[in-house]
């Protein structure tokens, strides 16, 4: 068993964000708490919201993470707005947007997000407007600045994309807080079609790795989690 570190400093704790891809919140719970000393943020996705709803973001920010919620709303702009502003309200820190959905959807989305969360008192969050998925291995070339723009003009805080696209999208918008999934460590299998280590995509520019079985499913947690700790501090 690997010893709990004596503290992992708070601006790499704040790099990582850990998925919690599961259906179960106690199973989500131990988890975070188990690996809490590493990462700063929890990734609430899809099958863990659809399983517990806003319990699950409640319950994470109770034990003092930020919380990126990723349900990447795509609809017309008025639901997106909607449902925004309800989530905006949870207290989550991140949300995600699907960018294919154009500039007025998403802007719909970052105004309904921030109204969400004034009208609770919190903090505004940050949206993020999702370019292309990491399993996607054929999108045209254009996409990616495409949807970038789209996520600059909607006034979005940020934006989802692969380790391999950072570079551009920093040159397009510097400003923009940049997340990048399918972290992996070298020797892991995986099913993404653009993966990247943690010290490749900190060095590409990432500001938010999202790690989740590299370390969930490791046979040593912790270890796995002070391993990639170490790589994103430099």
């Amino acid at each position: 068993m690997t010893e709990r570190p004596a503290e992992v400093p708070a601006h790499v704790r704040d790099k990582l964000a850990l998925a919690l891809d599961v259906d179960d919140l106690v199973v989500a719970t131990r988890l975070a708490k188990e690996l809490a000393p590493w990462f700063g943020v929890v990734k609430v996705g899809l099958e863990l919201y659809s399983a517990t709803g806003p319990d699950a973001v409640a319950a994470m920010s109770e034990l003092g993470f930020s919380v990126f919620l990723d349900v990447k709303l795509h609809d017309i702009p008025t639901t997106v707005g909607r449902a925004a502003r309800v989530l905006g309200g949870l207290g989550a820190s991140y949300l995600t947007l699907h960018a294919f959905g154009g500039p007025v959807m998403l802007r719909a989305g970052v105004e309904g997000l921030n109204d969400g969360a004034a009208a609770a008192g919190l903090e505004p969050p940050c949206a993020l407007a999702v370019t292309l998925l990491t399993s996607d291995r054929d999108a045209p070339a254009h996409i990616l600045g495409k949807r970038v723009a789209a996520a600059v003009e909607a006034g979005c805080g940020g934006v989802v994309a692969a380790a391999d696209d950072v570079h551009e999208v920093k040159q397009l918008a510097p400003r923009l807080t940049v997340v990048v999934p399918g972290i992996r460590l070298d020797g892991d299998a995986h099913d993404q079609a653009r993966p990247s280590t943690p010290d490749a995509a900190i060095a590409a520019g990432a500001d938010l790795l999202v790690v989740g079985r590299a370390v969930t499913n490791a046979p040593d947690r912790p270890a796995a989690a002070a391993r990639v700790a170490a790589l994103a501090a430099g």
